[in-house]
């Protein structure tokens, strides 16, 4: 792997996380009653020009 296309991956995904974590805290801060409610998640990445769909799914404690 190209040391051009780690960093742009590293970059891209720091990108996702920290919009990711500041679109769920909106969407919280929106809701009402959520307070200690298991939430289930799901992250789709594609790209496009390539064959990936990658899914990761998990539990969000509102």
């Amino acid at each position: 792997m190209s040391d051009e296309l780690n960093m742009s991956m590293r970059k891209f995904l720091k990108q996702v996380g920290v919009t990711s974590q500041q679109a769920i805290e909106e969407a919280f801060r929106k809701a009402e009653g959520t307070e200690g409610q298991p939430f289930e998640a799901r992250m789709v990445l594609t790209i496009d020009g390539v064959d990936l769909e990658h899914v990761v799914t998990g539990t969000i404690k509102g």
